[in-house]
């Protein structure tokens, strides 16, 4: 193993928090580090493993918030729509 393979494995086994932004996408931090701008802890600390394990569990829909509220506007759009021609 090399030092640099050492190092990562060191830096691994250090708790770990998820963060969460204003778009709902999760990041894994080191519990240790500042949060930057614009993130908030969601969970942890735990280990790394066991963050990611929560991670994947919770993010199910990997789009930004803005995209799937835009999306679910144009689908509310489209029933609109369609209802209108359908009653006129």
């Amino acid at each position: 193993m090399t030092d640099y393979e050492d190092e990562d494995e060191e830096l691994d086994a250090l708790p770990h928090i998820v963060l969460i932004n204003h778009e709902e996408q999760y990041s894994l931090w080191r519990a240790d580090m500042d949060i930057p701008e614009g993130w908030r802890q969601c969970w942890g600390p735990d280990t790394k493993e066991a963050c990611m394990s929560w991670v994947d569990k919770v993010w199910t829909d990997m789009r930004p918030l803005s995209l799937r509220k835009a999306m679910e506007e144009d689908e509310r759009r489209t029933r609109e729509d369609a209802g209108q021609k359908g009653s006129g």
